[in-house]
């Protein structure tokens, strides 16, 4: 007896033999043809061929030989990884599952692990992905990244659709991010406001190959800003930070609250010697993605906060932080980037024909509303 499947949101667009692939892999090419040929298969009561596009809500009817087909002996799929970047050996990453609907998994990404593959990495979240693919016919989709030596909260998307929405969502700044970072040494104020640009900064390392992100005048730099407030201090020696960057440029925060002259304890490549901690502090990079607040494809927000890390909560103990704060450091309106970004380019017309020149920022005091 034939049965009838509406078409789910996740299969919007797709051509009829692309959503058999998905749902019915038993069914082939040749089968499908001679069923769509004969109208067996129909799609809203009308024949239809292998490259018409499916719709949210419409009925496929599905005859005998479409739900009673056999899957064609293949390799075991423990043989045959489902997509080139992943490998049996790089584990899976369910245990770090914070939140998932059928839209999207926020995990929290600890220390150490990269982001996406690069020379000499062997395990990296994009190559585990496999592991959160679950009941979903795709393999899911990285929305953002986080450094290396960063830890918390980072979003997969399950579908395609949902990539699309959230990283609208991101490059529209509809978005609050809020990272928790232990300074060396103690910002002269205690709320601000840090805008300086940023640009790439090359002969660095034992072979002059290495990049870093500088502040920089120069007319290619990048605006970008950072609000903060410090939540605690420990004497001079240390600075409990949350930072929430308004732009999203590489090692913002990092570059930011380095030229403060407060760098994040353990980021040796912007804080150098001065990044080192004391005493039973770990020797490690003390930044994390507290959480994040986004807008949703469907309209409504995600918000997902993520415990520290083992080596921060060890450090905030230790410091006599609370690492289960759950206090909004930022509870007013986000700053209007179009607006602060304005003196800059004004400045630039300014000084359109003088020599390029650096200079390192400062902290601004946010003003009061």
């Amino acid at each position: 007896m034939a049965e009838q499947r509406i078409i789910d949101a996740d299969d919007n667009g797709i051509r009829i033999d692309r959503w058999f692939k998905r749902h019915y892999p038993a069914v082939t090419h040749v089968l499908l043809q001679k069923l769509l040929r004969k109208g067996e298969v129909r799609l809203d009561g009308k024949r239809a061929d292998a490259n018409t596009r499916v719709e949210t809500g419409q009925a496929m009817r599905l005859p005998p030989q479409v739900i009673h087909a056999k899957p064609v002996e293949k390799e075991r799929p423990e043989q045959k990884p489902a997509h080139p970047l992943a490998t049996r050996d790089m584990g899976s990453l369910a245990a770090l599952v914070l939140y998932m609907d059928k839209h999207v998994i926020v995990i929290d990404k600890p220390s150490g692990l990269a982001t996406q593959g690069g020379s000499g990495l062997t395990k990296h979240v994009d190559g585990m992905l496999d592991s959160l693919q679950f009941e979903k016919p795709t393999r899911p989709k990285l929305v953002h990244r986080l450094d290396r030596d960063t830890s918390g909260v980072l979003l997969v998307a399950r579908t395609a659709q949902a990539a699309s929405g959230l990283a609208q969502s991101l490059a529209l700044r509809d978005t609050s991010k809020v990272y928790w970072a232990l300074t060396r040494g103690v910002p002269k104020q205690k709320r601000g406001v840090i805008k300086a640009a940023l640009a790439k900064e090359g002969g660095h390392g034992p072979h002059g190959r290495d990049e870093r992100m500088a502040v920089s005048e120069d007319d290619d730099a990048k605006f970008a800003l950072t609000e903060y407030v410090v939540m605690g201090t420990a004497g001079s020696d240390y600075a409990w930070v949350a930072a929430r960057p308004i732009t999203g440029r590489t090692h913002q925060i990092r570059v930011h609250l380095a030229s403060l002259g407060t760098p994040i304890v353990g980021d040796f490549k912007y804080g150098g010697t001065d990044s080192r901690p004391r005493g039973d502090i770990p020797d490690k990079l003390h930044l994390h993605a507290r959480s994040i607040d986004i807008g949703r494809p469907d309209g409504d927000r995600l918000q997902v906060t993520a415990p520290l890390s083992p080596h921060m909560v060890k450090s905030w103990r230790l410091l006599g932080f609370d690492p289960d704060d759950k206090s909004n450091p930022f509870p007013g309106k986000k700053l209007d980037v179009k607006k602060a970004a304005a003196p800059r380019r004004e400045s630039n017309l300014s000084h359109k024909n003088q020599p390029k020149k650096k200079s390192s920022s400062t902290g601004r005091k946010r003003k009061s509303k």
